[in-house]
């Protein structure tokens, strides 16, 4: 499997850190990460773009690993920093996939690059905090509304929330993950966590949070205040998958998006979790971005 890791400069002055995988000739897939995450790309996604010929652009969001902080970012600054990687590899047009904390930042290039986004979706993605006749906080597991209750405290509270669970976090290993994440993990996610997926996802973590908790923080405080778009300005066509048994992102989310987003086209699997949807859904995904490429 070939790959590609670099630094794109931005026009302010940061760099951002891009991982390129799969078919590296092949039409380009943006993917975002989750909250906390980076830019590694587990095995079987890599595999699966490969045989499909496609390449996977993957970074890491500001003040995650390699990229630069952007402090006081929005969901919606990022649709600049991926038309900036997007002029960077040559990719004219694009499509793109978000999970869980990506799934915001998936549905802002659709918005707010309709020109060059051809197809989005969102794995288990959250709805805005301030969304209409949404609980948002209902059904998610306790450590997740321990990290809300910080977000909404302010600043302060959520750089030192991260860092203690940053600190917590450093030393596990993937077999450990399941019992340190045990408040928001339905069964079908535990199930899937103990093996390649759980070391993956240490990996990545690690890797994100090796400068800091900067990237974490400022993804946090993003969720809190205004994306800086509208859902029902999202111009490109749009794939949804949601979890019914999800403690960290609930599938009232899901349902909120989609009842909003034009045209979404909209699967709540009475099977999933939230990480299972990161094993089973990406080959689906793949294939549908790639139709619409």
């Amino acid at each position: 499997m070939e790959s590609r890791e670099h630094d794109v400069p931005t026009a302010d002055g940061r760099v951002l850190r891009v991982l390129e995988a799969g078919d590296l000739a092949g039409p380009a897939i943006v993917v975002h990460h989750g909250t906390p995450g980076g830019r590694a790309l587990y095995r079987p996604w890599i595999e699966d773009a490969t045989a499909r010929g496609l390449r996977l652009v993957a970074f890491d969001r500001p003040g995650y690993g390699g990229s630069s902080p952007r402090p006081g970012r929005t969901i919606a600054d990022v649709a600049e920093d991926v038309a900036t990687i997007a002029d960077a590899v040559g990719a004219g047009r694009f499509a793109t996939w978000g999970a869980s904390g990506g799934g915001p930042h998936a549905l802002a290039c659709a918005a707010l690059l309709p020109d060059r986004c051809a197809a989005a979706a969102t794995l288990g993605g959250v709805a805005p905090f301030d969304a209409d006749g949404l609980d948002w906080e209902a059904g998610q597991g306790e450590m997740n509304r321990e990290e809300w209750a910080a977000v909404e405290a302010g600043r302060e509270a959520t750089e030192a929330y991260c860092d203690a669970e940053a600190a917590s976090l450093r030393d596990v290993s993937g077999p450990e993950l399941v019992a340190a994440l045990q408040t928001i993990l339905s069964p079908p996610d535990v199930a899937v966590l103990d093996g390649e997926l759980g070391d993956y996802m240490v990996v990545s973590m690690h890797d994100a949070l090796m400068p800091g908790t900067e990237g974490w923080v400022e993804d946090d405080l993003a969720f809190y205040e205004s994306w800086g778009f509208a859902v029902e300005d999202v111009a490109a066509p749009v794939l949804l998958w949601q979890g019914e048994q999800d403690l960290m992102v609930p599938p009232d989310h899901g349902r909120w998006l989609a009842s909003r987003i034009p045209g979404v086209e909209a699967h709540v699997s009475s099977g999933d979790g939230h990480l299972t949807l990161w094993q089973r859904r990406l080959p689906g995904i793949h294939e549908w971005l790639a139709e619409r490429l």
